[in-house]
Order: C-alpha cells, then structure tokens, then sequence
C-alpha cells in the first residue's frame, strides 16, 4: 500500500472515531501530572493577596495554596517554584523554591511561603530567591510595564533530596532540576501595575 493511501486510511478511521464514541479529551485528560489553586486561575490575573509587599507594591504577599495529582510513577521528591521569565533582568526573577518536598505530598498549604512556615511538609525547605532571602515573594513587576506572566511549576524529580542549603542561589535549583525532572507541571498567573 502506498504512503498516500496509508495516510488516508489512518485520517478516516481518525475521522470516525470521533462519531463512534471516542472522546479524544477525557482519555488524554486522566493520569496527567497537573497542578492548581484555588487563589489563581490558569492565564487570569493574580489577586493582591498573592502580590509582593514592598517596591512599591502593597499587596499582602501570601503564597497561594497549591494542590498536584497524578506524580509520575518513579517519583522521589517534588520541587515548587515560581518564576517570571519577563522581569528585566536578562534571567527572569525567582519568587518562591521549595525542595525535598516528599513524592506523596499532594500540595502545599496557602501561606506555606512565610519565612518562617509551620505548614510546609516535614522535610521541605524554601531556598533562597532573588528577593535575597528563603520564603515566598508575590508579583511586583515595575510600574507601567507589560503584564508579567508567573508560572508555579511542580516538579517531579528521580531523586529524593537535592544537594543545596537554604542559602543556595535559584540558579543551583534550576540546575538540578534540569538533571533530575521526570515531569513538570505548571500554572501560569498573569500580573502588572
């Protein structure tokens, strides 16, 4: 059978599956690696609860509470950042690292991010961002600029502790996380001033 005639046999059965019953979306929805809160929805505008306080910015800098499902069998350990690709500085900003999160955590409580959290899980640690100092940071993007875009990623990682202290720079983290990621998933929040 020629390659054109195998390509049209497969766009035909493709075509019928969707009048036979087959719902493309439910199947591919089930088992994936996912993250969500209830303070921020995926693409819409962080509330001034999430958003810095300081820089000019008065927000009351809680951290949003974030929930997973679906940790990727071989999972070890789970890392939570947040990140803004389009701060101003050539590298993006870090606002919020916790490592050594167990593999069966299914997420982290609103407010984890205080410096001084009583709520991460037993084992968790926030490291340093680019505010200078452990804990959560809010949006706080410079005045009359572009929306911002804050992803919350969930990292499902093939080892069970990284090897960084409370001090160690965002950069470290992301250089591990390159290595020992098995899956990612993500929630983006949008954010301007």
């Amino acid at each position: 059978m020629s390659a054109r005639k195998t390509l049209m046999s497969f766009v035909i059965v493709f075509a019928l599956s969707g009048t036979m019953g087959f719902n493309n979306t439910s199947w591919a929805a089930e088992g994936v690696f996912t993250v969500n809160s209830p303070e921020i929805t995926e693409s819409s505008f962080i509330t001034q609860e999430q958003v810095f306080a300081g820089f000019g910015c008065s927000g009351k800098n809680i951290s949003p509470e974030l929930k997973w499902e679906n940790v990727p069998a071989g999972t070890k350990s789970i890392t939570v950042t947040a990140y803004d690709p389009d701060a101003p500085t050539g590298s993006g900003w870090w606002h919020w690292i916790v490592v050594n999160i167990a593999a069966d955590s299914k997420g982290l409580a609103k407010g984890a991010g205080m410096a001084d959290s009583k709520t991460l899980p037993e084992g968790a640690m926030q490291v340093r961002t680019d505010f200078g100092a452990p804990g959560y940071g809010g949006p706080c993007p410079p005045e009359g600029d572009h929306a911002h875009r804050y992803f919350f990623n969930v990292y499902a990682l093939d080892v069970e502790r990284l090897d960084v202290d409370e001090n160690a720079a965002p950069a470290l983290v992301g250089f591990y996380l390159n290595f020992h990621t098995i899956a990612k998933a993500s929630l983006m929040g949008l954010y301007r001033r």
